[in-house]
């Protein structure tokens, strides 16, 4: 009932091996931290923008493992998660290429980015981070670490995200948090939306079923939407809040902690 296939389908997300197959859908987040330490990352990527902190000075296309400038460059910013992202350079398309616009800041050495990605200026990307193909990192974003992003995602505006994974098309767009979380397929989230990670009183969180109470030995832990999830505006999950697929948190309401079964519609 609390697996990760119970939640999710992972036939397509690159990272499917960080869950475990029998185990809790949190164990993603258990083996989190290991998965992105041992991850081969980029190279020339890493090598160029470890700048310290300074944000990039003019934009620059990332392309076939290369840091090219965008002199001689048009850039046509369509819709970035339906691949509308193009960049032409010299009269020639350079399919897949990924734009790093002037003014964000990327730090440390452990940072991944894949093919037609769009980081807007005024984005911090702390490592370690993964962002996969056809994601859109807005402006205001802030990733804090320990972030897997699948493809087709929006890391929006003002939207802080830590420790977290984003299942392919999973969208924060608008002043969200997430710290310890997982969000599922198609996972959508209302603007003003936080998932508050830790418990007022000291100890563990733990996860209340119909049938039982599961400990989960984890004292930061978030929320974790399954797939096709919604959060209305101005929404709050409390410390461990689990909503299974197609489930609904309505607007300005805060969901209790706890397991709330597919499709569930939390009202008040």
């Amino acid at each position: 009932m609390l697996s990760a296939k119970s939640f999710f389908s992972l036939d397509d997300f690159p990272q499917a091996e960080i869950f475990s197959e029998d185990g809790y859908v949190w164990d993603g987040l258990n083996n989190l931290k290991s998965y992105m330490d041992s991850y081969e990352y980029p190279k020339m990527l890493s090598t160029y923008l470890n700048l310290q902190g300074r944000p990039v000075e003019e934009t620059l296309i990332f392309w076939h493992n290369q840091i090219l400038c965008s002199c001689n460059t048009e850039i046509t910013l369509g819709d970035t998660n339906k691949g509308g992202l193009t960049v032409v350079r010299n009269g020639k398309e350079l399919e897949g290429a990924s734009v790093i616009m002037a003014g964000a800041i990327l730090l440390g050495n452990q940072i991944a980015i894949g093919e037609g990605v769009l980081i807007e200026g005024g984005a911090t990307i702390k490592s370690p981070a993964i962002i996969g193909d056809c994601t859109e990192v807005r402006q205001g974003a802030y990733m804090r670490g320990y972030t897997l992003i699948g493809k087709r995602c929006v890391v929006g505006h003002t939207t802080e995200v830590k420790h977290s994974i984003f299942l392919n098309d999973a969208k924060a767009g608008h002043f969200n948090y997430l710290g310890d979380s997982i969000l599922g397929n198609n996972a959508n989230l209302g603007a003003g939306t936080k998932f508050a990670n830790l418990r007022f009183l000291s100890g563990t969180v733990k996860i209340k079923t119909e049938n039982e109470i599961i400990d989960t030995g984890r004292k930061k832990f978030g929320a974790i939407l399954g797939d096709n999830a919604q959060t209305g505006c101005n929404s709050v999950t409390n410390p461990g809040t689990l909503l299974g697929p197609k489930s609904m948190l309505l607007p300005n309401v805060t969901a209790p902690s706890g397991f709330h079964p597919a499709q569930s519609v939390i009202k008040q």
